[in-house]
């Protein structure tokens, strides 16, 4: 009877503990998946090895959310499978459109019957994230903005980007701002992007100028890369920042250091600062993580598209004949503002 007067109570206090060890299990696991100090960093973020393609540390790496400007790296690598197959030249000269030069956000100011070529537009696009630019070379490439798009997806369906559907050359939100509406994917569809990138073609001739001159002198537009990562963080040399108020704050980001290179891509920072930072030490701590003695990285001999001709393949790069320039927010769910050019100095 001692024994039962006592026993009770604790049985009764050994259940209450259960009942809230519990409660409080989801809790605890979420901390072990998000490390300390990142809960609000982030919305998901990725380090991957370039030469193997092994996953250093992930952390809601395949949490969908809207890329912004990232995807400019996905227009790029179809661009340049045209510049492969010779479709298109660096030097194709590209007649800009109305349509091209009514795509708000960052620009680099296209007016309606400028002529610039393809390697031009390319540099605009990766230093100054510049979305007519985009818009160009994807009407461009594709003949129209729904047929590039098409393009875009499939080409991530080739690199096994299986949760990513692309609906913009740009990364711009679609004009009822519905996210379910626009470009999506995960830190880890992009880590692929940018292997890819990095393997197979010479992106990293663009995405490492910090600053460049678009156009001739007189048109007085000065293009400042916006990975302010270039020159501070040892090693970097690209890939693409992007932000939109859907997609907070983004970067694909990619360094080299004694032979070794590392993948890093941070979606959803809330500010532009916490990103850099917290891609600042994941940077680190990818370098950290790599095992001694793996392979160094190489890109592929064939990276860099065949050497620019002034014969090009394409004249002057107008829509197909009978077809009507696409409105802004045809398959490109653009945003329709625009800045004011910059004072000439």
């Amino acid at each position: 009877m001692i024994f039962s007067r006592f026993a009770r109570p604790d049985s009764r206090r050994l259940t209450a503990a259960l009942v809230c060890a519990i409660a409080l299990l989801p809790a605890a696991l979420s901390a072990k998946t998000r490390p300390a100090g990142t809960a609000n960093a982030y919305k998901g973020a990725i380090i991957m090895d370039a030469a193997t393609g092994n996953v250093l540390f992930n952390d809601h790496d395949e949490e969908s959310s809207p890329p912004a400007s990232m995807t400019k790296l996905m227009t790029f690598a179809v661009v340049h499978d045209k510049l492969r197959s010779g479709t298109l030249t660096l030097q194709t000269p590209i007649t800009v459109t109305a349509a091209d030069s009514k795509i708000g956000g960052t620009q680099v100011w296209l007016k309606e019957n400028e002529v610039f070529t393809v390697d031009e537009l390319l540099y605009a696009m990766m230093i100054q994230s510049a979305n007519d630019a985009a818009y160009a070379l994807g009407r461009t490439a594709g003949g129209s903005i729904p047929a590039f798009v098409a393009l875009m997806n499939a080409k991530a369906r080739e690199l096994g980007m299986t949760q990513t559907t692309f609906r913009t050359p740009h990364g711009l939100p679609p004009s009822n701002r519905k996210i379910s509406e626009g470009d999506l994917s995960t830190p880890r569809d992009f880590a692929l992007l940018c292997r890819y990138l990095l393997q197979k073609t010479d992106v990293t001739r663009y995405t490492s100028v910090k600053r460049r001159a678009f156009g001739p002198p007189a048109r007085g537009t000065m293009m400042d890369n916006h990975d302010h990562l270039l020159g501070k963080v040892e090693g970097v040399d690209g890939l693409k920042t992007g932000f939109t108020n859907g997609a907070g704050f983004c970067l694909s980001a990619t360094a080299q250091r004694n032979g070794r290179r590392i993948i890093v891509v941070v979606m959803g920072s809330p500010d532009s600062k916490t990103r850099d930072i917290r891609v600042k030490e994941l940077i680190e701590q990818g370098f950290a993580a790599l095992p001694p003695g793996g392979p160094a990285f190489a890109p592929a001999a064939s990276a860099a598209p065949a050497p620019a001709t002034d014969a090009s393949p394409i004249s002057a790069a107008p829509l197909p004949a009978g077809q009507p320039a696409a409105p802004a927010d045809d398959g490109s769910a653009a945003i329709k503002f625009s800045l004011p050019p910059p004072k000439k100095k």
